[in-house]
């Protein structure tokens, strides 16, 4: 690709912000003030990108610092702007304003209780409601009694398969209203019944009634053999992959199993450290895992690991909580290794990798820059074998941060953003990936992973009304920042223009 093709995409890349931005302002000025500033607040999540390929066209190049200062800038404003929206009180509007299409759309979604279709809501229920009977009248009435006129003023009950929907208003704040409405049920039915408080598109917020039978299952022994199976298996792709590095197939050589077990043990410390992390965090919220099921592969040794919750998440921001603390853990685990990795590296370090190496990520390349220097520019760079498994863990770490399914990063997504962009999100991902497998298999091996694997959405926690609060918002799109710093590959002419390469 010559310099003015690539002149031309960042161009093009920027024109198509500035269109997103102006049909975001288009949909913002029916809602006022609380509009604008819901528009800004997106605004200022681009404003970091619009300005890095802006300045790219004309020729001015940002290093990572002022990259970094950019979306720290961004973030603090993007906080400052939420704390502003709920001053206004954006949640009342939103409501009022939601009423009055409830009552247009009255009709159309109409009271039979056989099995009416709600828009958004039904959505939700195929992924916590299996078809069974429904709720014994004796049950249901006792239901009914936990909603009163000071939590979620219930105007209207709907049969749903084997559970109820009940249509209202819901009276003051969501998470106290939801934790006196679940208290309630509890004490009346014990542990039968599960309460979900969950939006709905262009209507005010539904209680959602399920017997606890539909609750999360517990991790199998099937289950369990192949957890342990596939962790076998990691421990041996990762030994190979060790070998690999250091220029020999370890399963011809395993005699030298002392010479893998350094390079072997930094990756299993970023995947432990991610997985210890997740539980750490899920046990503090009284949240069960399943067994983790790690991806083994002979490329990096391991994509990580798939898990799942064996529980219902209480609301969003724990969903976020637990999603995030795996790749923050191993993620800097990894970082870490990558920065002391490269200022180990001298003229007689164990690896001599290819220049062009460095060619393959944004943020490894600028990093490797910034310690190695002029080092870039000879064919072959000597590089410490701790900057090798530093970038091995960031890779794993942004594959399971890419915003897809049941992936870290999905679900990240799903937290702060909600299921219908999460969903959105998973289908740009695959797309992406489908595409870039035309020039890396690997990114075809995800397509596949999430297409058959972590497709779906996680299940909604009990409220979903509670949304993570700005600054969670805010390391979500730093996740999604350092993600495509880490995966994105520098261009040929700029990895030029930096020296890497010669």
């Amino acid at each position: 690709m010559d310099i003015a093709t690539e002149n031309a995409a960042t161009i093009a890349i920027v024109f198509v912000a500035l269109g997103i931005l102006g049909w975001g302002y288009y949909r913002a000025r029916d809602f006022g003030k609380l509009g604008i500033l819901a528009w800004l607040q997106s605004a200022v999540l681009m404003f970091p990108w619009l300005l890095f390929f802006g300045l790219f066209s004309a020729g001015i190049y940002l290093n990572l610092v002022g990259i970094l200062l950019l979306v720290l800038a961004s973030a603090g404003l993007y906080i400052y702007l939420g704390k502003q929206l709920r001053a206004a009180g954006q949640d009342e509007v939103l409501r009022e304003r939601a009423a009055k299409r409830l009552q247009s759309d009255q009709a159309a979604v109409g009271t039979n209780s056989e099995n009416p279709t709600i828009p958004g809501v039904e959505d939700q229920l195929k992924t916590i409601a299996p078809e069974f009977v429904r709720i014994p009248e004796e049950d249901l009435k006792k239901i009914q009694g936990i909603f009163g006129i000071d939590t979620f003023f219930a105007t209207e009950t709907i049969s749903y398969q084997e559970g109820a929907i009940f249509k209202g208003n819901l009276r003051g704040d969501p998470e106290e209203a939801y934790d006196r409405l679940a208290q309630t049920l509890q004490e009346r039915l014990c542990d039968r019944y599960r309460l979900f408080l969950v939006p709905n598109p262009d209507e005010k917020p539904v209680a959602i009634v399920l017997p606890s039978t539909s609750d999360p299952k517990p991790t199998t022994r099937g289950q369990k053999i192949l957890a342990v199976v596939l962790f076998v298996a990691t421990l041996i792709t990762s030994l190979e992959t060790a070998g690999l590095f250091l220029g020999f197939d370890f399963f011809t050589n395993p005699q030298r199993l002392g010479e893998v077990l350094p390079l072997t043990l930094g990756i299993w410390a970023v995947l432990l450290s991610h997985e210890i992390a997740h539980r750490i965090i899920a046990q503090k919220n009284n949240v069960r895992l399943s067994w983790p099921f790690f991806l083994p592969t002979w490329q990096i040794g391991s994509f990580g690991a798939i898990n799942r919750f064996e529980t219902l998440l209480p609301n969003r921001t724990v969903l976020f909580d637990v999603a995030f603390a795996g790749p923050a853990a191993g993620g800097l685990v990894s970082l870490a290794m990558l920065i002391v990795g490269l200022l180990l590296s001298h003229e007689g370090s164990l690896f001599q990798i290819p220049a062009e190496f460095f060619q393959g990520s944004v943020l490894v390349g600028t990093l490797a820059k910034v310690v190695l220097g002029s080092a870039l520019n000879q064919p072959l760079v000597p590089v410490h074998p701790m900057m090798v498994i530093g970038w091995l863990g960031l890779v794993i770490t942004a594959i399971n941060l890419l915003p897809a399914g049941q992936l870290d990063g999905g679900r990240i997504v799903q937290s702060v953003y909600g299921r219908t962009i999460a969903g959105r999100a998973t289908i740009a991902t695959a797309v992406v990936l489908a595409i870039a497998a035309f020039f890396n298999p690997l990114a075809l091996y995800w397509a596949i992973v999430i297409l058959f694997l972590q497709r779906g959405l996680e299940r909604p926690s009990l409220n979903e009304i509670k949304e993570p609060d700005d600054a969670r918002a805010a390391l979500a799109l730093l996740a999604l920042f350092l993600t495509i710093a880490t995966l994105l590959p520098l261009s040929t002419s700029l990895a030029g223009r930096l020296g890497i390469g010669g």
